[in-house]
């Protein structure tokens, strides 16, 4: 019996591993393609967000008839703080992308597995394992370099509204887990809010995006699909699993940046950016080695 549910958990795992892979990788294309678009800063935001906001429409109501029965598009109050969370994070996550370099963003935003960790352990009472908190020292050592270079160089702005985005997302991921409520479709429909917001910021020039065909093609298929994959995550995955697979967008997006835009991240930017990668990728080869050991260790009696 024990073996079964074993095997059931392990299935169950790997369902979420697949799940926030796909979304992880998926959101490693955003940034790229929103400096692909060469826009206003409000424009982007409005255009991106009214894209996605119509692709949860469509998914809502395609769901709704295959499913048979009606499917909540914010499942009550925990919906909507969650939704809540997901809006201002485009906020604060447009405003680093514009304020900052890109390398700066994605390694800042690596701490969001930390940030859930932390919130896990305050609100769930999941305490997190020693390696996990030693991990979190080393990765406040890596966060603090960049953002010590991000002070010299003038992008502290962007890179206070880079962690302030991986704090949003690490409590909307905690409070999805908290829930056990599907919150897939959550930070598609709640794109609404960023979208009115951004057409009430533009410019008196009016819209303004020379490309606006990949700030489509980003709000379109790659964000509700990120975001779509990464929600659902948490159904399968403890909430610093899921923020670990934000991991992808830090390690990749500096890559596309690099080839599109020959965008070069500064000595101490990749030094504090290694470190964050070694000390994650160290801690999800630990949780996998651990969680395998689990596995196979014989049912206690």
């Amino acid at each position: 019996m024990s073996h079964a549910i074993n095997a059931t958990d392990g299935a169950h795992h790997r369902r979420g591993l697949a799940i926030t892979g796909l979304g992880g990788l998926a959101l490693s294309f955003d940034i790229p393609l929103l400096r692909s678009g060469d826009g206003e800063v409000w424009s982007v935001l409005a255009l991106r967000s009214v894209c996605t906001f119509i692709v949860a429409l469509i998914a809502w109501a395609v769901l709704n008839r295959l499913m048979g029965r009606k499917i909540a598009l914010i499942p009550g109050k925990a919906g909507l703080v969650v939704g809540l969370l997901y809006g201002v994070n485009s906020f604060t996550f447009l405003l680093s992308v514009f304020n900052t370099s890109t390398a700066n963003v994605v390694f800042i935003l690596a701490f969001t597995s930390m940030f859930a960790a932390l919130m896990s352990w305050i609100f769930l009472k999941e305490r997190p394992s020693n390696a996990t908190l030693i991990t979190m020292a080393i990765m406040v050592v890596g966060v603090g370099l960049i953002v010590h270079d991000g002070l010299e160089s003038g992008n502290f702005f962007g890179d206070a509204m880079a962690a302030s985005s991986a704090f949003l997302l690490a409590g909307a991921i905690t409070i999805s887990r908290a829930s056990g409520k599907d919150m897939g479709l959550v930070p598609l429909a709640t794109a609404i809010v960023p979208a009115i917001a951004g057409l009430a910021l533009l410019p008196v020039t009016g819209f303004a995006v020379a490309h606006p065909q990949w700030i489509m093609f980003d709000g379109l298929f790659m964000i509700p699909l990120a975001f779509f994959c990464l929600a659902t995550g948490p159904r399968y995955l403890t909430a610093p699993e899921v923020g670990m697979f934000y991991l992808l967008e830090t390690i990749l997006a500096p890559i596309w940046i690099w080839m599109i835009f020959m965008e070069v991240p500064t000595t101490q930017t990749l030094l504090g950016g290694a470190i964050l990668i070694f000390a994650l990728i160290g801690h999800s080869l630990w949780q996998m080695r651990r969680k395998s050991a689990q596995a196979i260790a014989p049912p206690m009696h």
